[in-house]
């Protein structure tokens, strides 16, 4: 959350298994939320689509990791817990 708009060309958001979605040219608004599909769809302001064929979340447990175009984690978030 951010008083100012972001260009989020080069940030990724990845799962714990390495799964990784990279932000192209996206410009998000202030204050503004982006909901990431992991199927098909037709990107808008609001909505971005990975095209996969597969699921790449975990509903028991995994973690979302949101980072800039430097690598660096910005957010990360996550649920249930891992068996290893």
């Amino acid at each position: 959350t951010t008083r100012d708009a972001i260009n989020l060309r080069g940030w990724t958001l990845r799962d714990d298994d390495g799964n990784r979605y990279r932000f192209d040219n996206v410009r998000i608004a202030s204050r503004a939320t982006i909901r990431i599909h992991t199927g098909n769809g037709r990107d808008t302001r609001t909505d971005l689509y990975q095209d996969r064929r597969e699921y790449v979340w975990g509903n028991r447990a995994d973690t979302a990791i949101l980072r800039d175009d430097r690598g660096r984690t910005v957010d990360t978030e996550s649920w249930g817990r891992r068996h290893h």
